[in-house]
């Protein structure tokens, strides 16, 4: 680790700390929109982790999660160097909205061009400014607008490094994700940086518990990569890894009727919920096609035919899983 580190062009030395605005761009009025970064350094050498929150403008819960992170006394013995950025679209969470002005997905437009798309430009810039400058990554995300997810890991798990990763963040579902083109994940596992992509709760919305689970975790891979000291007796939790998931659709317009929801076990042929139209008459069922866990689902009332309802991911023992989840959700 070099003695000086530098970002935005400002320079931060061995034990000190420094927010830091990235100019990114103008508003039509010439007013600056920067990104806003804390960066923090121990007086001791090692690993560069950035955690960033709010790649998509309305999932929240990751600000919340690295506010607190910023604010853990654990963070007094850190070695290395914690690149924090509680938003980095900013134009999507001053509006609300997952997209940016141009409706682009900034998760679609890395690595981005420093001539390309306003995405593009942002993403350019989150990458020569925080990610190249890392060795490590966690990215914090939600459910989209009126859906919620489990706390849960996606993660390229045939990557040793990231696997480890994986398992030491500590929430029982772990998802082997395949990376999509532009991506942040794509862009990182192309420079050889591990990352983690950690996902809970819904959208402009604070769960208190994700946020815990969230903060936790990362603090856990802290320790993991030696940026602070282990625990002298963890409670390691076990982890479960599916391969393999899918989205259940609505198969009529109306209004949807739930019987189970996230994080519940079901069985290949339970009855999930019903559409109904708005007199009450059922349209149509939704069955679980597989054993499993729910690990994501639709919380509006309001659907049309096609939509994605219930997520539901398969694992070799579903009912450990499921104990797994219970008990998390007991600590938390």
């Amino acid at each position: 680790m070099k003695s000086e580190f530098k970002i935005g062009g400002v320079v931060v030395k061995k034990g000190e700390s420094c927010k830091i605005d990235i100019p990114v761009a103008k508003l039509y009025d010439g007013t600056d929109v920067s990104i806003s970064v804390e960066v923090i350094r121990g007086k001791k050498d090692g690993p560069v982790l950035f955690i960033s929150a709010a790649i998509h403008g309305d999932e929240i819960n990751g600000t919340e999660i690295v506010c607190r992170i910023l604010k853990s006394k654990s963070l007094k013995k850190m070695k290395g160097t914690l690149i924090a950025v509680p938003v980095v679209n900013i134009f999507g969470f001053n509006m609300l909205s997952r997209y940016l002005p141009d409706r682009r997905d900034l998760n679609r437009s890395f690595p981005g061009s420093p001539k390309g798309s306003l995405a593009s430009r942002l993403a350019h810039i989150f990458m020569k400014e925080i990610v190249k400058k890392s060795t490590h990554g966690i990215d914090l995300h939600t459910g989209a607008i009126h859906r919620t997810n489990i706390a849960q890991i996606r993660a390229c798990m045939t990557d040793t490094e990231t696997k480890g990763l994986a398992f030491d963040f500590g929430v029982p579902v772990v998802l082997n994700s395949d990376l999509r083109d532009g991506s942040l994940r794509e862009a990182a596992r192309r420079r050889n940086i591990p990352m983690l992509l950690f996902e809970g709760g819904e959208a402009l919305r604070f769960d208190e518990q994700i946020i815990q689970i969230g903060v936790h975790g990362c603090l856990s891979v802290m320790r993991s990569i030696g940026m602070l000291p282990r625990k002298k007796n963890p409670v390691r939790r076990e982890v479960f890894v599916s391969w393999g998931t899918q989205w259940l659709r609505a198969p009529a317009s109306g209004l949807i009727r739930t019987f189970k929801d996230a994080g519940s076990y079901v069985k290949e042929g339970d009855l999930l919920g019903v559409v109904t139209d708005h007199f009450g008459d059922i349209k149509g069922e939704i069955i679980a096609p597989f054993e499993g866990i729910i690990i994501g689902q639709l919380k509006l009332p309001l659907v049309n035919g096609g939509d994605a309802l219930y997520h539901i991911a398969s694992f070799h023992n579903t009912k450990k899983v499921q104990k797994s989840i219970e008990q998390i959700e007991d600590i938390y």
